[in-house]
């Protein structure tokens, strides 16, 4: 079975347009991976999240372990099969969601203990226990375990931080093995340290990867911080490999990001807004829950093909989401998604065309002249 590759196929500036090639399809890049947290993107179904344009689902390690297990999954065929999506799939490792979500968790050498956040029970994750986990998953792009701070930190403790994590991606490398058709990415840590995030992608490079990722960003810093990192950040990585930048963000995230060098993000942003009511246009952001929508007859986004835009008005899904009918969340989500992937596709045309600044101009040029409603 054939390794997963990646083409680049035009730059412009520092944003980057290729493919990453593997053995379940391809994954046009920059590429935006909806959130299939426990193995569902939540309010979506799997064939309406591949209608949005998605090439690729993240799923999480440490829900999936939690429930139904990692052994439940692979006894039911793997988790494609369990979520019925026959595209890529790419697991985070669970270090993140331990450091957020954990109780009563405890750092050693050797991995991270902690109780659930649903029942309390006591688990251990290792780098070992981590790969084992993906590969019962069946995962196409596997990461490795590291440990996230939260920002803001003192350097002695990012320093420390991005040590243990380099330790534990020697750890993941080789526990993860030969695997053919299944690719394993590094994750740089350093928190805001141009110096330790060298060192870091020093150590990674060493190592090896199929992939590398920008990890210890979007955990409280804010953009100017983020951006400034972002200026130095991925071209400390290697240059022929697929960059990914964990858990962003903001569609002005996501440009900015792209701009920068970066191939790869994922968030929860587009599903959980489109619960909650809020939306993502070309023009800002609405809330559908404002009176100002309930007799406004036009869609959401003129210029959106998606089902919620092209067949519903404002004011029917006010009334949807005042009422709390299921349909609300359905239709809003599958348009933040589709939004989110029509800038994916949008910076993949003008990049290849060598227009990227232009269109990042206009992107938010449009935004500025919007009636943006506050998040």
């Amino acid at each position: 079975m054939p390794r997963i590759t990646f083409d680049k196929h035009a730059q412009d500036g520092k944003a980057r347009a290729g493919t990453i090639h593997t053995t379940r399809g391809d994954i046009r890049t920059p590429a935006f991976m909806p959130v299939g947290t426990a193995a569902t993107v939540k309010a979506m179904m799997p064939e309406s999240v591949a209608a949005t344009g998605a090439d690729v689902l993240l799923g999480n390690t440490y829900h999936l372990m939690l429930r139904p297990t990692a052994e439940r999954i692979a006894r039911l065929g793997g988790l494609h099969q369990f979520m019925n999506w026959d595209k890529p799939i790419l697991t985070d490792s669970g270090g993140f969601q331990v450091m957020s979500l954990a109780d009563l968790r405890k750092l050693t050498e050797r991995g991270v203990t902690f109780k659930s956040h649903i029942d309390g029970s006591k688990h251990e994750i290792t780098p070992e226990r981590s790969m084992e986990i993906q590969a019962l998953l069946g995962s196409d792009i596997v990461m490795c375990f590291d440990e996230c701070p939260a920002l803001p930190a003192d350097r002695t403790r990012i320093a420390q931080s991005m040590e243990l994590s380099m330790r534990w991606a020697k750890r993941s490398k080789e526990a993860f093995g030969d695997r053919p058709g299944h690719a394993l990415f590094g994750i740089q840590q350093g928190g805001l340290e141009e110096d330790l995030r060298k060192q870091s992608a020093e150590a990674l490079r060493e190592i090896e990867f199929d992939g590398y990722a920008v990890g210890g960003l979007a955990v409280g810093e804010g953009q100017a911080a983020m951006f400034g990192c972002l200026d130095y950040a991925p071209d400390q990585l290697p240059e022929d490999k697929p960059r990914y930048l964990m858990g962003v963000g903001k569609p002005d995230d996501i440009v900015g990001a792209v701009a920068r060098g970066i191939d790869m993000m994922d968030c929860v942003l587009p599903s959980r807004s489109g619960r909650t009511g809020q939306v993502f246009t070309r023009r800002g952001v609405l809330n559908i829950k404002n009176a100002r929508h309930a007799d406004d007859p036009r869609p959401l986004d003129e210029n959106c093909a998606c089902p919620a835009c092209s067949k519903y008005s404002r004011a029917y899904l006010h009334h949807v989401f005042r009422s709390q009918e299921m349909i609300s969340g359905m239709l809003l989500t599958w348009h933040n998604l589709r939004y989110f992937q029509d800038i994916m596709a949008g910076m993949r045309d003008a990049i290849a065309a060598g227009t990227f600044k232009s269109w990042e101009k206009n992107f938010h040029e449009n935004r500025a002249d919007g009636d943006i409603e506050p998040l």
